[in-house]
């Protein structure tokens, strides 16, 4: 295929006044879908993208039969415990989608199972290919079994835009009820005894702002237990670890309010722990006589506090503040707690005995990232965790806590001979113009001279979300063509902590590209390709507009780069929720020109830009496809250098498409422009 030009996006300008300040918009059609040129210039682009990697073909072809071939194709999870039920899912060659299965329990030990050989009593409880059928896209939402087994909730997309339907199946007769719930958000909750679910729905901007309670069975308008009119708070249900209570809370980006109730009193009030406080955050776990709360109340980084369950208000510390030590999560069983927490930018697991001195787990590596996982019984001596680095595969452990001993049960088989002896990893240093230092994750394979090898550079840096060390296979075709791949942890995120997020979000927002842009300075490399998507494609927009000279490309997925104009509209889904962490440019001129001054599309110049692929999807509700498509239409018009390339999703939501052969077909488009763009072709 050859097209010589990118499509031109028409001009159609609408003034904005906001502060006394006027902007004229040429692009802002490009955010109604019922636009009769939105489409067709949708798919001019994608032809034109398509003509423009057109060369790249066969190493798209390459790099997707590697990941492909390290990947065990016919794979199964391993076994965990609910009751009378070893659960699992797993994987079959050919297929896109997993399937959730369970056997009968037969002892404490999970049962030994071989990928294609299923176990004998096998129940299937979903199967994710035949839900989708023939959809181009299919996505699950919810999938909760009620607390004795027999009934399992689950929820469906197919258009990837978060609204699913939600459906019931009786696991002893593998029949579907006739309940059908459309329009539902992620989640839920069963009541104690399963004759009830909870679920929620969002409202126009696509808040979660109202729990239902829907009775099995009735054919009933289901009643709304809680709706949430503060338009800065979403909300969620769930049950305790224990199954004894129903856990409701509204939450906003700086405060939270929760509610509880007896698990089998289902039709009864909820109680309040603490009515909300501007800027106290908590959360909520339940064990034997007391409530375990992890809470910010003069506590920057948490602490963990207990209270009776009579008494929710009145708490007690458990573990102190520390200005070190973040605390992210409690899991609470029987007879001890186990706190997940953050330090020195890794992550970590304390576990606190009823009977002896708290204590923590050690780990080997220099980077890794730990956490519970898949601990579904309350009562029980062991501890299921998660443990992964950049050079170890995702791997499941049993922590058996009387023998104080980790036991591995699982590490993701990677094919082809991969021996992680041959790569190495590392953390590195560099210095934001205000003197803080900012870690860096590294990993490249050994014999790499990271002053001369081209770089992939990714990062995010909103929200407090950490991009903790992470494997990947689709990695491995980077570093094996001689690339090293980095990790800057820049102000927003949450790896330092928490005063490292609210260093980087409001008006300290800049601290956040400043930091990207100094890490990819100390690289000192003139191969670097940055990477970063949804916020993190705020960052992309942000540093190509700050040093576009540092870079080699830059990729951009599903980014967030029309955030002022976002943002100044509270009709759009989340905005209001959305100015706890940036500001409300709307009704406050210094937020509204501190962020006029930072975000991409505002902010695009007449100077040369290096090549930018731009992904998106037309069904996103958490960043419109408008966004890159209209800062590609201006960097177009307005800047130099490129190409400049938008790629959308036709059928699609904010996660991509969803199979996983689709999405390793797109991870290959996007390594191949990568090596293109730093000179590797094979």
């Amino acid at each position: 295929m050859t097209i010589d030009m990118p499509p031109a996006a028409k001009k159609n300008p609408v003034e904005r006044t906001h502060h006394g300040d006027t902007v004229i918009d040429e692009y802002a059609w490009l955010i109604s879908k019922d636009d009769p040129d939105t489409v067709p210039y949708l798919e001019a682009e994608n032809a034109f993208t398509s003509a423009a990697t057109d060369h790249l073909q066969g190493l798209r072809e390459t790099i997707f039969q590697e990941i492909k071939a390290r990947t065990q194709e016919t794979d199964l999870s391993v076994p965990t415990r609910k009751g009378a039920w070893w659960y699992y899912s797993r994987t079959e060659e050919g297929k896109q989608y997993g399937i959730q299965c369970r056997v009968a329990a037969d002892g404490d030990d999970p049962p030994t199972l071989t990928p294609g050989e299923p176990l004998p009593g096998e129940q299937i409880l979903l199967d994710g290919n035949e839900l989708a059928g023939d959809s181009a896209y299919f996505a699950l939402g919810a999938s909760s079994l009620s607390p004795d087994g027999s009934m399992l909730a689950y929820s469906t997309d197919f258009s990837g835009d978060e609204r699913f339907t939600l459906r019931f199946k009786n696991l002893e007769t593998g029949e579907l009820i006739p309940d059908e719930i459309p329009g539902i958000f992620y989640g839920g909750a069963w009541a104690g005894d399963g004759s009830a679910f909870f679920y929620t729905k969002v409202d126009e901007a696509w808040r979660p702002d109202r729990v239902f309670r829907h009775v099995l069975g009735s054919t009933d308008e289901d009643p709304i237990v809680y709706h949430e009119t503060d338009e800065r708070f979403w909300i969620g249900i769930s049950l305790s670890r224990s199954e004894r209570f129903l856990v409701l809370g509204a939450h906003s980006k700086i405060t939270s309010e929760v509610w509880f109730l007896d698990a089998t009193e289902p039709t009864g009030e909820f109680t309040v722990v603490l009515p909300r406080e501007t800027g106290v955050e908590y959360h909520l776990d339940h064990q034997n006589d007391r409530f375990l709360i992890l809470h910010n109340r003069n506590a920057v980084n948490f602490e963990l506090a207990t209270a009776p369950v009579t008494d929710p208000a009145a708490w007690t510390p458990l573990i102190a503040h520390r200005d070190d030590t973040r605390l992210l999560d409690v899991d609470a069983f029987q007879s001890h707690l186990v706190v997940h927490f953050r330090r020195d930018g890794l992550t970590g697991l304390r576990i606190l005995p009823e009977d002896a001195e708290p204590y923590e787990i050690k780990f080997p590596e220099p980077l890794y990232d730990v956490a519970p996982a898949g601990n579904s019984e309350f009562v029980t001596s062991r501890l299921r965790l998660a443990y992964t680095s950049m050079v170890t595969p995702p791997s499941v452990y049993d922590y058996d806590l009387p023998a104080r001993e980790l036991i591995l049960l699982k590490q993701r088989p990677v094919l082809g001979g991969y021996n992680a002896e041959d790569y190495e990893q590392f953390r590195d240093w560099a210095t934001a113009e205000d003197g803080t230092k900012v870690p860096i994750s590294v990993v490249l394979k050994k014999g790499t001279d990271l002053k001369t090898a081209p770089i992939l550079l990714y990062g995010y840096g909103s929200y407090e979300s950490s991009i903790d060390p992470y494997f990947s296979v689709a990695r491995l075709s980077l570093l094996d063509r001689g690339l090293a791949f980095a990790v800057a942890h820049v102000r927003g995120g949450g790896e330092m902590g928490r005063n490292w997020y609210e260093d980087g979000k409001l008006l300290r927002k800049k601290n956040t590209f400043t930091d990207f842009v100094a890490v990819a300075r100390h690289l000192d490399n003139d191969k670097i390709v940055a990477r970063g998507g949804s916020a993190g494609g705020l960052l992309m927009g942000a540093v190509a507009n700050l040093a576009p000279e540092l870079f080699a490309g830059v990729v951009a997925e599903v980014p967030f780069v029309d955030a002022l104009n976002t943002i100044l509209d509270p009709s759009l889904p989340l905005t209001v929720i959305e100015w706890d962490e940036w500001g409300d440019p709307l009704h406050n001129a210094e937020v509204y020109a501190y962020m006029k001054s930072y975000s991409p599309y505002e902010n695009v110049r007449d100077t040369d830009y290096p090549p930018i692929l731009a992904i998106t999807s037309f069904n996103d509700t958490r960043v419109f496809y408008h966004e890159p498509a209209k800062w590609i239409a201006r960097l177009r018009a307005t800047a130099r250098g490129g190409p400049f390339l938008l790629k959308t999703e036709m059928g699609a939501g904010h996660g991509g498409r969803s199979g996983r052969y689709d999405a390793w077909h797109e991870e290959a488009f996007t390594l191949s422009w990568i090596l293109d763009r730093v000179g590797v072709t094979k």
